[in-house]
């Protein structure tokens, strides 16, 4: 994923599913300068690349 996408999904009011290496997640900031994004999984929070952030298909 891109940062400016990873923001968008931050900054937006519907619920977007990201996933990190197949575990869902949820995006609790992210720091632009070093491109990383702090995020929660199952396992607690962590930092991670951002560009290791995957964004779900919606299903309808």
């Amino acid at each position: 994923m891109i940062l400016d996408r990873a923001q968008e999904i931050l900054n937006s009011k519907e619920t977007i599913p990201v996933s990190y290496k197949g575990t869902p997640i949820w995006i609790e900031r992210i720091n632009p300068k070093d491109q990383t994004a702090l995020v929660t999984g199952e396992t607690g929070q962590y930092t991670v690349n951002v560009t290791e952030l995957i964004e779900q298909e919606l299903y309808q």
